[in-house]
């Protein structure tokens, strides 16, 4: 029997563990699928709600759970988001407040030259100076820099509202807390959707509640996004893992498996991070955009990036892309502009020559789509011409995911080789009895990531419409399933490294 007396003498070690348990703890970062995280949401959920009517009450109620998480997510780095945001909110005023045109656009440097610089530092550094070394054969010693969490994320928001700010897009915020609250707003703060400024301040502004349609939409989203993170991304990578760290082990039908394993994980797994973070949002009363459409029903790569990562590849058109001229100024512009864009979304993902390669191949991917466009617009469409263009994208995207993901260039061949090299199909069968949930999981992922967008879209509206017991047995039913598949630890959001 617990006594009242115990009770009060363990008070001060109950403190003590909690306040542990709210601390920032390195190897194991605040994700939307840890229990934390949710325990903490369902209790500000009903204070914001309260504190809705009062915009700047509300504002300051999230930038301090926003910022708390990010303190979560990445330490003591919240403080030089607070002080990014600052310095570009600062500028924004003196550029709103300057008459003259090159006035404006210097000021507008400082800033990019500035956000550029810091991404740069804690990003590229250690890969630069490894490749001055390789050049000089010098002696290199990485620099100890650990890379703040999101941090490619929030630098392209704020890029991309300080250059709004000087396309007279829109005005800066009438002050600093609005604009700290668009780019640490929580949902989107640490792996995107990157959100733009003239789609999100507006509804700030508005301070609308949520209908009763969008928190069960948001639900909805938050329970296909745990599916796609926690059950399927999180199960099938156990098997991807083991093909990517010792690629020579394996044969060649082992090797496919793997690497259509890991193309379909990467999807589930951003996509998955994604649907929680625009569900949470929704639930929130704000609308993040779509993300991820259906990439792999794509026919060719113009396509598949309409369709993959929409917040960073319509980011990269129209601040990367439009600026270098588009395809305003001849053919071969167009494609070195293709070309170019996508070297810079590949260096955005990572420091390393594999996510240069990986991103130049897209572009030149880009490139060929578009100058084969007066011979493609002649073949007639039919069901062959269609499945055959489906099949040429997704084995192009498929293989350049090797390079995405294995540990080095060398270890992408090999992984490349094994597949055409060593590959058996009677073996497909042998594969299929020895790991049959995979592959079951699997078939059910195509499956369902091939059905109609209309389809999904009433089974949503059936879920709005459905009563709420309903919803909250399909909500555990989701948890029991990660439970049952749930791996040994929590595994981090892929694009958590970017």
């Amino acid at each position: 029997m617990i006594h009242f007396e115990d009770l009060i003498n363990n008070l001060p070690l109950v403190g003590k563990n909690i306040l542990h348990m709210l601390e920032y703890d390195p190897s194991a970062p605040m994700l939307f699928s840890s229990g934390l995280f949710w325990l903490l949401f369902i209790i500000m959920l009903p204070i914001y709600a309260l504190l809705k009517g009062s915009k700047p009450k509300m504002v300051l109620f999230i930038l301090f759970f926003s910022l708390y998480f990010y303190y979560k997510s990445s330490g003591l780095f919240f403080l030089m988001l607070i002080a990014t945001s600052l310095v570009d909110w600062l500028i924004s005023l003196r550029i709103a407040q300057t008459e003259s045109r090159g006035g404006k656009k210097a000021w507008m440097w400082l800033s990019i030259v500035i956000s550029l610089s810091i991404l740069g530092y804690f990003k590229y550094a250690n890969f630069f100076l490894w490749n001055w070394n390789q050049m000089v054969q010098g002696n290199f010693q990485p620099l100890d820099i650990i890379l703040p969490v999101g941090i490619s994320f929030y630098t392209f928001q704020s890029i991309s509202y300080v250059v709004d700010v000087y396309k007279e897009r829109i005005r800066p915020t009438r002050n600093w807390f609005d604009y700290l609250f668009f780019l640490s707003f929580f949902p989107a703060l640490v792996a995107g959707p990157i959100v733009r400024a003239d789609y999100f301040l507006p509804q700030l502004e508005k301070n609308e509640r949520a209908d009763s349609a969008m928190i069960w939409s948001g639900l909805w989203l938050i329970i296909i996004g745990i599916i796609k993170k926690a059950l399927i991304a999180d199960y099938i990578s156990q098997y991807n893992d083991l093909i990517f760290n010792d690629p020579a082990l394996y044969t060649g039908v082992q090797t496919l498996m793997g690497v259509l394993g890991y193309t379909m994980q990467i999807y589930c797994d951003f996509s998955g991070y994604s649907d929680m973070a625009i569900g949470l949002a929704l639930i929130m009363g704000f609308r993040l955009g779509i993300n991820f459409n259906s990439p792999y029903q794509s026919r060719n790569l113009t396509e598949f990036w309409r369709r993959w990562h929409i917040s960073l590849s319509s980011w990269l058109r129209d601040y990367v892309y439009i600026p270098l001229g588009g395809n305003r100024k001849g053919t071969f512009r167009t494609y070195l502009n293709n070309f170019l864009t996508m070297l810079i979304g590949g260096l955005w993902h990572g420091a390393a020559w594999k996510f240069i390669f990986w991103g130049a191949m897209h572009g030149v991917g880009l490139a060929v789509h578009k100058a084969c466009q007066p011979v493609l617009k002649k073949i007639p469409d039919n069901w062959l011409t269609i499945f055959i263009a489906w099949l040429l994208t997704f084995i192009y995207v498929s293989l350049l995911w090797v390079f995405f993901r294995a540990a080095s260039f060398e270890d992408s061949i090999l992984i490349i080789k094994n597949i055409f090299i060593d590959f058996y199909p009677d073996q497909i069968i042998q594969f299929a009895g020895q790991r049959p949930q995979w592959c079951i999981m699997m078939v059910l992922l195509i499956i369902f990531h091939f059905l109609p967008a209309k389809w999904g879209e009433k089974i949503e509206n059936w879920f709005i419409r459905m009563p709420w017991i309903i919803k909250l047995g399909i909500f555990l039913i989701a948890v029991q399933l990660v439970i049952e598949f749930m791996t040994a630890e929590v595994a981090p959001f892929i694009y958590f490294q970017f």
